[in-house]
């Protein structure tokens, strides 16, 4: 199970400049607490997150519409996968099924993970629809797990944010961080944690798929 953004797809840049867009039209600098909170969140979240800094609560609909489209503009002029990301991809295809779950919008996964060359290593894209709720709340990996016909707990999730850490957390799985240093929160969570996708220790993990259960994380 892997996220997207921030793990498969170098997106979050394109939230941070989306972000930064829809505030700079109320004339707004959010310090770094913001930053903090907004990292990995659903985007409507987000956006009602955005409206109280700009004590504009009553805006929040509006201001997810602009961020959505602010995003979805970057995201398709640039679109990046993060390293290491395609590689791991494939080797992981040939040993197993894959899925994604995101908080994003699916039309935008789909079409993040196409332009990369990967949306066809995938048999699923979830995101949350209907009643599903995002994460951190556990829907969208429980919802995987299902669709693939495997227990949480014999799943694996990779994760970059502590938001979607503590969605897989309380989906059942055991989870790999993904990132350039970890916070002390992420890291009491994670079952271990790379800093990149090209990390040699991951890589070498995958390719013994074959010869021993791949469910295990240690």
């Amino acid at each position: 199970m892997f996220d997207c953004d921030g793990t498969l797809m170098d997106s979050e840049k394109h939230w941070v400049d989306a972000r930064k867009q829809v505030l700079d039209e109320y004339g707004v600098v959010p310090d770094r607490k913001f930053w903090e909170l907004s990292q990995g969140i659903h985007y409507t979240e987000c956006g009602r997150l955005m409206a109280r800094v700009a004590g504009r609560k009553e805006l929040a609909s509006q201001m997810t519409d602009q961020l959505l489209g602010a995003f979805r503009m970057l995201a398709s002029a640039e679109p990046v996968t993060c390293l290491g990301a395609s590689a791991v991809v494939e080797a992981a295809a040939g040993k197993l099924p894959l899925a994604v779950a995101s908080n994003c919008p699916g039309d935008v996964v789909e079409a993040c993970l196409s332009s990369a060359g990967l949306l066809g290593h995938f048999r699923h894209v979830v995101v949350p629809v209907g009643r599903m709720r995002p994460k951190p709340h556990p829907d969208v990996y429980t919802r995987a797990a299902d669709l693939l016909g495997v227990e949480p707990a014999h799943c694996l999730a990779i994760e970059d944010s502590l938001c979607g850490i503590q969605s897989a957390v309380h989906a059942g799985m055991p989870v790999i961080g993904v990132g350039a240093g970890s916070s002390p929160e992420c890291a009491a969570l994670a079952d271990a944690w790379v800093e990149s996708l090209e990390d040699e220790v991951l890589a070498a993990w995958i390719a013994s798929w074959g010869d021993r259960d791949p469910t295990t994380t240690g």
